[in-house]
């Protein structure tokens, strides 16, 4: 079962089928929306994972299946790079048969993400040409809105709506100025629907990978340790060492080195000799 309003079964039915030939139900009447919305009138309340899971067993509850499937994506500053735009998908599979939750999470290094303030639609052409809009839909609100009330025009995909937005927007702001940005929902973001395909690939290589001590799905990387040797002193270094695997259905661990082979970290990472 996979929870969403969204259209995300485009992106996640097909894998499960093709990687692990498994039918995924998508039920029709669950209000995703009720756990956070990405423009804020409704709060995420826990963590990306914690939503994630509420999310697969509100659509668990609601077709009274034991295995749920969820998403849940966190945008803004890189989590690497935070003067550049980025994204993290998360998505979990929710087993109570078995008792286990099952996450992975990907990157998104180059998200269609941006925001702009103009006060009529001639001055979003850069913007907008940049965003690929109408491909990706926009998302209008008042910039600085004259009191409590949420006015919100989300989905625009034509130049009428976007214009007809624009002005009841600015007409709403004090300083007669609109905030454009782009509608972050799946169905209404090409660019992030096909992240979460490959976030959804991704769990379902996951998923077919079992644990070597007691045989549960899921086994997969957990965690990592850092401090790499620096190449010049030896000392500890913020790089990664090991990565960390682990079972989702007991307490197996094992430490595994890098996959690139780096046995050594550039003297740039060391706090010792770059301070």
């Amino acid at each position: 079962m996979l929870a969403t309003m969204h259209g995300k079964e485009a992106a996640i039915v097909p894998a499960f089928q093709e990687r692990l030939e498994l039918t995924v139900e998508t039920p029709s009447a669950i209000d995703t929306d009720a756990l956070g919305t990405f423009t804020g009138e409704i709060p995420r309340a826990g963590t990306i994972r914690e939503a994630a899971i509420a999310k697969a067993r509100l659509g668990m509850a609601a077709t009274g299946l034991s295995i749920g499937i969820a998403s849940e994506g966190s945008y803004g500053p890189h989590p690497h790079v935070p003067f550049i735009p980025g994204g993290v998908e998360l998505m979990v599979l929710v087993d109570d048969g078995r008792g286990i939750v099952v996450s992975e999470y990907l990157i998104d290094d180059a998200p269609v993400y941006e925001h702009v303030v103009a006060a009529e639609i001639g001055d979003l052409r850069t913007f907008l040409d940049h965003i690929r809009f109408p491909d990706h839909a926009v998302i209008v609100r008042p910039h600085e809105p004259d009191d409590g009330s949420v006015l919100i025009h989300k989905g625009l995909r034509t130049a009428e709506a976007l214009e007809s937005a624009l002005e009841t927007s600015t007409l709403r702001s004090r300083d007669n100025r609109a905030l454009i940005q782009t509608d972050m929902r799946a169905h209404m973001n090409p660019t992030r629907m096909a992240s979460i395909g490959r976030l959804a690939r991704a769990l379902c290589d996951r998923l077919a990978t079992p644990c070597p001590a007691c045989g549960a799905p899921g086994y997969g990387q957990i965690d990592v340790e850092t401090g790499l040797p620096c190449e010049w002193c030896g000392a500890p270094s913020i790089m990664v060492r090991y990565q960390i695997f682990g079972c989702v259905a007991c307490e197996f661990r094992e430490m595994r080195p890098r996959p690139d082979g780096r046995t050594h970290a550039d003297p740039g990472h060391c706090p010792e000799c770059n301070p």
